[in-house]
């Protein structure tokens, strides 16, 4: 059922955080990167639930830098900060609190404006030009990607509404959300909003998560709870990976076919090892990926079925990471069978070789006896 509308007037206190996500390298040395940067914290959830969530290797907080963002007729001072994962992906933060006791409206504007803000694109290009420059000697393969991840996160510390009490969730309704997350809630049907924003989720009465693919509503109140923005990140970060590895084997299959078209078509006296430096490369490549994608994926492991845990399964849902994995499991999979097959088509041509050798022995052989006999 539909939860009622907004009552009138609501306002909130609460703040947007803009994500960049960008890999680059195959994997970041984050003792060494703590190093570099004289940083030390490293994130993970807070909560006592959150003992059921296994981390292996929880990324390193840095500071990045502050800016001045112009929203409206306000100048706001926003932090920019980032989180380094181990299998290579530098998650940067820009995060801006709103002007206090904004009414609704004015709060999904205010989102709105620093989402689209103009100067976002250069200020997260400097901040991980500077950030990849700084931690250098940690990155293996140090290669910023171009493919990078875009997330928004709107959160509310406080809900200041008049009449009848109620909950987070029965005072933000489908229709409220949808005009915050989706920009367009009163051109959409009530089944339309259902579809894009299909998961809500509250733990107490004064918290509520929401999440659609692009952006998330997170009310809480407990100023130093930040664990449902961490299990988000964790997830974009995941599903950047995939879409990664997913697009560089979209472009490793058609090469791969012309490498092998032209190692048949080479006229070689090595018939037998015409396929050699292919069947290197495509070994090489199917256990980077396939041990990236494991390490990516075993990260971030939930034991019990807690709140976060139905955060996190509703995230990696919405991303459709499933689809992403399967994606990478079937082209894997084709790499596998090429390799399978140039193989066995190099160990014929040794075998015909082989042959051919046997063959050209007898016939020496009988060349030498017949011109030994003639003498």
């Amino acid at each position: 059922m539909t939860a009622p509308p907004v009552p009138q007037p609501l306002c909130v206190d609460g703040s947007v955080t803009v994500y960049r996500l960008y890999d680059i390298g195959y994997a970041i040395a984050l003792d060494r990167a703590a190093d570099l940067l004289g940083e030390r914290t490293r994130v993970r959830p807070s909560r006592l639930e959150a003992r059921a969530i296994e981390i292996r290797n929880p990324p390193l907080r840095a500071r990045v830098t502050d800016v001045d963002l112009t929203v409206g007729d306000r100048v706001l001072r926003a932090a920019v900060s980032a989180h380094l994962f181990d299998f290579g992906v530098c998650s940067l933060q820009l995060a801006v609190t709103a002007p206090r006791s904004l009414d609704w409206a004015a709060f999904a504007a205010f989102a709105a404006a620093v989402d689209n803000h103009a100067t976002l694109p250069a200020v997260f290009d400097r901040a991980l030009q500077e950030l990849a420059a700084r931690i250098a000697p940690a990155i293996e393969r140090a290669e910023i990607a171009p493919l990078s991840e875009a997330y928004t996160i709107c959160r509310v510390d406080r809900l200041v509404h008049s009449g009848a009490g109620g909950s987070a969730s029965e005072l933000l309704g489908d229709e409220a959300v949808a005009t915050l997350l989706l920009g367009d809630g009163a051109r959409l049907s009530a089944g339309a909003r259902a579809d894009l924003m299909p998961h809500r989720f509250s733990y107490y009465d004064d918290d509520l998560t929401v999440l659609t693919w692009e952006s998330a509503l997170v009310v809480e109140p407990r100023s130093d709870d930040r664990d449902v923005e961490y299990i988000l990140e964790f997830a974009n970060a995941q599903l950047l990976e995939l879409r990664m590895y997913d697009q560089r084997l979209d472009a490793d299959l058609p090469a791969l076919y012309d490498r092998a078209e032209a190692a048949r078509a080479r006229r070689s006296p090595r018939l037998a090892g015409r396929f050699r430096a292919l069947l290197t490369d495509l070994q090489t490549r199917v256990a980077d990926i396939t041990e990236t994608v494991e390490r990516v994926e075993n990260a971030l492991k939930v034991t019990d079925d807690v709140y976060l845990a139905r955060v996190y399964a509703a995230a990696l849902d919405v991303f459709r990471e499933e689809a992403w994995r399967s994606g990478i499991d079937r082209k894997l999979a084709i790499l596998r069978e090429t390799y399978a097959m140039l193989n066995a088509e190099a160990q014929t041509a040794r075998a015909e070789l082989l042959e051919i050798a046997v063959v050209a022995l007898i016939v020496i052989e009988l060349v030498v006896g017949v011109l030994r006999g003639s003498h």
